[in-house]
């Protein structure tokens, strides 16, 4: 089964757009089309950013959104205990991105799949192919109806 991590951004677009495909990206993963990778670092992020004010204002997020999900990542998930510091210093503009790496990485994914451009901009990563959520989405798609 494909491993895959989701940046912060698709989880965050999944909630906002329910029609995007980084909403679809997620139905996929609950219907177990790929294993979704992620650490306590990223859930963190998460949870924080869909916590922004300006964010649960305009989209109207709960908490009790937050907690399903947070939740659901937590349990379904796999989850990666421990960082690597191999990564430090491969996205020097943006060092916190280094955590989807370092996941990424520590997993043994086969994918990360971002709309941060700073991760997008590196195609792939030690073996580790970046790809955008539509290119992701468009991927599973495809291996849907084939």
């Amino acid at each position: 089964m494909l491993r895959v991590v989701l940046d912060t951004n698709v989880f965050v677009s999944s909630l906002l757009v329910k029609q995007g495909p980084p909403a679809h990206i997620i139905d996929a993963w609950r219907d177990r089309q790929f294993l979704l990778i992620t650490s306590p670092t990223l859930i963190a992020e998460i949870q924080a950013t869909l916590q922004y004010p300006r964010i649960r204002r305009k989209y109207g997020v709960t908490d009790d959104e937050i907690d399903q999900l947070v939740n659901l990542l937590t349990n379904d998930a796999v989850v990666v205990r421990r960082n690597l510091t191999a990564v430090a210093g491969s996205i020097p503009d943006d060092p916190a991105d280094e955590a989807v790496l370092a996941c990424a990485l520590e997993a043994g994914a086969d994918l990360i799949v971002s709309g941060d451009r700073h991760l997008l901009d590196l195609q792939q990563f030690q073996g580790v192919a970046i790809i955008s959520a539509r290119q992701f989405f468009e991927r599973l798609s495809a291996e849907e109806s084939a």
